[in-house]
């Protein structure tokens, strides 16, 4: 293990793969993922752990590995998430490139099965796959791995390049940053990470690839593990990723696709109501007004987004309360069912 982010290598001895793991805070966690990486059957890699000036024993935890595949990161100054990232991606050394949080998890054969696809085929960009999810138990969840496959139609994709890729990132969301293995070059293509879409740095820089034509292959099988826990969102990440998501569908245009445009406009509408009413319920209640009033003058604004702006002239106690009941009759899905597993 290495402290250098910036070792020099002669080209002859530099990985083929470069594995980018971003952490903060998550000492406690960090080794599943890390050990995921080191028990690769493709050997040819190199792991960058980038902390982001984590406040906890994660120095102490990394030290634990002498591996020299491993580099570690460590920024003196939180830099935030989308920084921390791009600083594993301008670190990296190999000719292909994935990153990952550090609460996921590879299966053993990924990289080998990824890598042998794009070294096989020249014209791929990047090789995608189906995950697992895992529970909060540390399992791997049957029922939630087969709904989530089906929710974001993964099981309907077979082996092979994927048809319509823009239509499977943007519209489906099919594929997922982190069960991606890409070429480095295809990544600069695009210029990796945008900071406007902190913490939605994933769909946009999918759909992104899509945009600029890159060819995707899909393996069907589950050779990634993403894990669901308690206290993965909060009502400020929420705000947060709502904000970057509508930045991200705000700076699309499908000019050759109107079928996508009209959908891009949809989401855009839709994801900006549901802003609206976090904003309300967190008090900002001017903001969110403002952009219902925005809302509906563009159009006629959905139940939900009335009833939010009704709310909004209620006293804080009573829009909480209001909030709290609608979320106690909302039936729960799959993903909220594991993230309450850990009984």
């Amino acid at each position: 293990m290495t402290n250098d982010p910036s070792p020099n290598r002669d080209a002859a001895a530099r990985p083929k793969v470069s594995v980018c793991i971003p952490t903060y805070n998550r000492a406690g966690i960090l080794p599943y993922a890390v050990e995921s990486v080191l028990g690769q059957t493709y050997p040819n890699f190199e792991l960058l752990i980038c902390d982001d000036a984590s406040p906890d024993h994660t120095p102490q935890v990394v030290s634990q590995w002498s591996d020299p595949r491993i580099r570690y990161i460590r920024h003196p100054e939180n830099i935030k998430r989308s920084r921390n990232m791009r600083s594993g991606y301008e670190a990296a050394q190999g000719e292909y490139f994935i990153k990952f949080d550090d609460d996921d998890a590879l299966t053993p054969t990924f990289l080998e099965k990824a890598v042998t696809i794009l070294d096989d085929q020249p014209a791929v960009d990047f090789v995608c796959s189906d995950h697992w999810v895992i529970n909060a138990r540390n399992q791997r969840d049957e029922a939630a791995t087969a709904a989530n496959s089906t929710k974001w139609g993964k099981d309907r994709l077979g082996d092979g390049i994927i048809d319509d890729v823009l239509t499977e990132t943007f519209v489906h969301q099919s594929l997922q940053v982190g069960s991606s293995l890409f070429r480095k070059s295809s990544l600069e293509s695009v210029d990796f990470m945008r900071f406007e879409a902190d913490g939605c740095e994933d769909f946009d820089l999918l759909v992104r690839c899509a945009i600029a034509n890159q060819t995707a292959y899909f393996i069907p099988e589950r050779l990634m593990e993403y894990r669901f826990h308690g206290g993965q969102t909060s009502l400020k990440q929420d705000i947060h990723f709502l904000t970057a998501k509508s930045f991200c569908l705000a700076s699309y245009r499908f000019p050759h696709r109107p079928e996508l445009e009209q959908v891009r406009l949809n989401k855009l509408n839709g994801l900006k109501q549901v802003l609206a009413m976090r904003l309300i319920e967190k008090g900002e209640t001017q903001k969110g007004r403002n952009l219902i009033a925005e809302l509906k003058a563009i159009g006629t604004l959905s139940n939900r987004a009335q009833v939010g702006q009704v709310l909004s002239y209620l006293p804080g106690w009573a829009r909480q309360l209001a909030f709290q009941g609608f979320r106690q009759v909302r039936p729960k899905d799959y993903s909220e069912k594991v993230r309450n597993a850990a009984g």
